[in-house]
Parts: structure tokens; sequence; C-alpha cells
């Protein structure tokens, strides 16, 4: 048996690649939408991909089960547990607790494990060349390196209402009747590492076993002793802020993501062209340098999300293709190993449209992002000081009279913002304060970010009293 673990690090998120070398049957389970990196594993360990599945209905990125399914003729598999309120709405086999996916010698059961979500389902693994028993775990959202799937979700994002109780336990009860009756060698292989939202205190660490989680992880005293309500009350506490493109993910994986099917590769557009269509308002510019490069300069009314780790996710804090269907230009070095690359990371996202790059800015509208120091932030004249990180950084120190939003909820609550006058806003280092800054500018508010943001201002702080 052969099982890839695939990390997409920008989204913290893990797809597994499992094969058997006797017949050269694969599945793939919670893939994401760039699928080359699953049909080159297959190409290169010489198998066929022919099914698909997943953990439960996303929040966090875009499904590539169809996309998959579309470009191997592999069979589609998904959760038919959950109650009527979570079904799938497009064609699929439908799993329930105990059937099984058999990949030549290898059988992969289905095990109904309500809690993140009421139809999460986890997968357990049996090498019939090796074993008659299970020997691994795919827990999806379910289990993670010590820590579990955060069950407020749906309240958070995705328009639930009062779920996260009855998630917290149902998540008690996978646990009680599901997990830890598994023998304690089992090996767990989780669907996200550290930083995802997905939990509150996810471990780096790519595996573990049901032995080690029992024993060490958080949870395990409160099963230990059958405490229920306790459990439920550190779980749900402190949980990370939930971006709001999740709403859209859910919904979007629900009814089943477009297939975009074979991609040709993004075309070097003219920027004559470019300015001419920006006049018009028919495209977005996406300026992919860094924030001290931007500040220094860029296209009026552009995005800023850099190039790097993290381009899904600050995308999809700065777009939202359900109510802006403008394509994308994006600043980039080259095609293959810049834009190509950056729109394998928008996909994952649901960030389908963009029209091609440029490789300069030159012969484009230009403008320079307005900047505070940190020691007039005070006295500034300003309509909003805006703290865009999370509720935890904000509460652990701030600037004195900000207001915090954190910028994954910016795009989505515009009506928390002043109309009029200016905003200024700050991260901790500037980075994520220019995503959002650069993203209410192109929504046509007049922002100045702090210079240096926090970390600045609490460095100014510093000398002031050392002084």
């Amino acid at each position: 048996m052969l099982i890839e673990r695939i990390y997409d690090e920008d989204l913290a998120q893990a797809s597994y690649f499992i094969g058997c070398q006797r017949t050269g049957q694969a599945l793939v389970v919670d893939a994401r939408r760039d699928i080359d990196v699953y049909r080159d594993l297959a190409v290169k360990n010489g198998m066929e991909i022919t099914a698909v599945t997943e953990t439960h209905i996303h929040a966090d990125y875009l499904s590539g089960t169809r996309e998959l399914a579309a470009a191997t003729g592999a069979t589609m598999h998904v959760s038919g547990e959950g109650g009527e309120d979570w079904q799938y709405e497009f064609e699929a086999e439908r799993l329930h607790d105990g059937d099984e996916i058999r990949i030549g010698n290898i059988v992969v059961a289905a095990v109904h494990t309500p809690g993140h979500t009421p139809e999460h389902l986890s997968f357990l693994v049996t090498d019939g060349a090796f074993a008659d028993a299970p020997g691994y775990l795919l827990t999806g959202d379910f289990v993670f390196s010590g820590d579990l799937g955060r069950p407020d979700l749906l309240d958070e994002a995705a328009g639930g209402a009062d779920t996260r109780f009855l998630g917290a336990q149902q998540m008690f009860a996978s646990l009680q009747q599901k997990f830890l009756t598994l023998p304690d060698h089992v090996q767990v292989f989780p669907g996200h590492g550290a930083g995802s939202a997905c939990g509150k205190a996810l471990g780096a660490i790519p595996s573990t076993t049901v032995g080690y989680e029992r024993l060490y992880a958080w949870w395990g005293p409160y099963l230990a002793a059958d405490d229920e309500a306790g459990f439920v009350a550190e779980l749900l506490e402190g949980q990370p802020d939930a971006p709001f493109y999740f709403g859209r993910m859910k919904h979007q994986n629900r009814r089943g993501p477009a297939v975009m099917g074979e991609r040709a590769p993004l075309p070097e557009l003219d920027t004559e062209q470019v300015a001419q269509r920006l006049a018009a308002d028919e495209v977005t510019f996406v300026d992919t340098r860094s924030a001290e490069e931007v500040h220094a300069g860029t296209v009026t009314g552009a995005l800023n999300i850099p190039a790097g780790t993290s381009i899904a996710t600050y995308a999809a804090w700065a777009v939202n293709p359900e109510t802006d269907p403008r394509p994308l230009v994006l600043l980039a070095e080259d095609q293959q190993e810049a834009a190509d690359e950056f729109w394998d990371h928008l996909v994952r996202v649901g960030i389908d449209a963009v029209a091609g790059y440029v490789t300069t800015v030159e012969g484009l509208p230009r403008s320079t992002p307005g900047l505070v120091a940190p020691e007039e932030v005070e006295a500034f004249d300003k309509a909003m000081l805006l703290d865009v990180r999370a509720v935890s950084e904000h509460a652990a120190g701030s600037v004195p009279g900000s207001v915090q939003l954190h910028g994954g909820r910016v795009l989505w609550n515009l009506d928390r913002l002043p109309a009029q006058g200016t905003i200024v806003t700050y991260c901790q280092s500037g980075l994520r304060s220019s995503v959002v800054a650069s993203t209410l500018r192109h929504a046509g508010y007049d922002v100045v970010e702090l210079e240096g943001s926090y970390a600045a201002w609490a460095a100014a702080q510093d000398s002031v009293a050392a002084h």
C-alpha cells in the first residue's frame, strides 16, 4: 500500500493519495482543485485514480473532488450522513457509516464522526496485503494532532443558528464511541495542520496515533472522566475568528464546485490594453509584491495579495467572486513560475476568473498608499482606527481607541465602517493591514495604514517609556 500526504502550506490543508501497488488502483481523499499533483503521483507510481472522496462539506477551501473525477473518470463518493439538511446536491455515490471503498487489496471504511459538521466521515484503512485489521485513520477535520475540529464554523461563517453546542456534544460522542474504541497503534492522518482556522491549537506534526492522542491531547482527561460538560466548555472556548469566505466555500461545496477542465496557461497582456480596461472598470489589478514595495507605489485601486505561502488565504479576504465577477490581472515575473502558480492558489478558494498577467506596472495608473507614523496616529484626523488582527491578538495588546475586525471579515462587514472620513488600518507587522487596506481602497474607502503596524507602535511606546 502507498499513502502519500499532499500538503498545502497556504491553507494548512492535507489531502491523501492511497494506492494499491498490486493492482495499480488509487483513491484520493480531500483533493484540492489544482489537480496536477494527484495525476503526477499516479503517473509516477504507475497507478490509475479510480475513486475520489472527501471527509465532509469543507468550509476553508473549494473541494477538488468533482474536478479530479471529471479529469480521470474516477467514481465519486461523498457522505450520505448528517440528515436531510446536510446532503450534497450533486450526483455521487453516497457513503454511510460502515460502507467500504475497495482499492485492490485495500479496504477504506467510512466511519461517521459528526462534531465538526453533522455529515463528517473519517476513513479507516486496512492494508489487506499486510494485515486483516485497520492500521490507519484519515480523520479530516475530526481529530488533529493535539486538537479537534471546531464545531462552531456553521455558526461563525455559514449562517447557522446556535449549532455549536450540539456539534460539541456530537464531537464528544464521536471520540467516545468511534475514536477511542480503536487500538492505540492505529496511525492518524488529519486533514489540517498548524495555521488552519479549523481548530484553535493544531499541531504541526503531520500524523499521530490513537494512543498518543488518548494520553496527551487536551481532551483526553475529559473523556477519561466522562465529563461532557467540561469538554464542551473547553472546546468552544477561544476558537479563532473564522474568515467569512468560509460561508461561500461551504455553500459551493455542498452544491458542487464548478468543473474548470484543463486550464490553458495564462496569457501575458499588453499594459496599454490593461490600462484601458482598468479605466473602464472591467478588470481588477492584483499587485503581488510585498507590502513594503506596494507602499512605494502601486497601481491605483489595486489589491495587494502578496505572492508567497498565503495567496489563497489573502485572496479570499480581498475578492468575493459571488458579488464581483471582474477578472483579475496579475503582476507576475513570468507565466509558468509566477502567474500560473498564483492562479493555482486562487482556484483553491474559487477565484477562477483571471484574465492574464503583466510583468510591469509601467504605463498603468499609479498612486502611493498613505501611511501615518506611530507617533502621529493618536492626533491623526481619522474616522476609525481599525485593527485587522485576530480577536486574541487585539485582547493581548492594541492601539488605544482601535476597533477590532478580523481581516477575513472586513469585506463582509462594510456596514460597520464609517462611510465618510479616513480609516487607519493596522495589524501586527503590516502585511495583513496592506491586504485589507487595498481591499477597502478598491471598494472606495479612504484608507491610511499605520506605518510598521502594531509592532512599530509598541516599539515607539517602549522607547518613550525608556526616556
